[in-house]
């Protein structure tokens, strides 16, 4: 059996920008992120000294199970010692995947398809919404960080079809 066989598509992680992340140098931090699905981890750039940083970078996993969470963790770069967490936080997939299967087409750009409260289960620090953008689906999300005093992450997500592969 190939990758292919259980493949169902591409998930493109947009890993936008921290917003008031945690301090973990003297006066600042050099935070980077690590996305993990299932065995799969992907990470972003450093930004050097910097507590509201901009990424803007895609990071791409391979999807063969559409009940695995996302995680995310940010950290604090430090050349001698061990990195520093600076708080994580759990992505639901399983409403985004839902939204896909529904299988639409030809929306008007920006129609919300569906929308997701904060609650205490999730990590959202305000509403994510989960809309019709330039003919595909897109959520976005912004993600209030665990196990820290303080932190946002944004973060927008995108599937690809891959041709040959079981889709969902």
């Amino acid at each position: 059996m190939s990758l292919m066989d259980n493949l169902l598509g591409i998930l493109r992680v947009r890993v936008k920008r921290g917003v008031n992340l945690a301090v973990r140098d003297v006066s600042s931090s050099d935070p980077y992120v690590v996305l993990k699905l299932g065995r799969q981890k992907l990470k972003t750039k450093v930004v050097k000294k910097n507590v509201n940083p901009q990424w803007e970078e895609d990071l791409t996993f391979t999807v063969t199970d559409p009940n695995l969470p996302l995680n995310l963790v940010v950290y604090d770069h430090d050349f001698f010692s061990k990195d520093d967490k600076m708080g994580d936080a759990e992505i639901d997939l399983k409403p985004y995947i839902e939204a896909l299967r529904m299988e639409l087409s030809g929306l008007p750009d920006g129609t919300i398809i569906s929308t997701i409260h904060p609650n205490r289960s999730n990590c959202l620090a305000e509403e994510s919404y989960i809309r019709w953008s330039n003919d595909r689906i897109v959520q976005s999300f912004c993600l209030r960080l665990r196990n820290v005093e303080r932190g946002e992450v944004e973060i927008e997500l995108q599937w690809i079809d891959l041709p040959g592969s079981k889709g969902l």
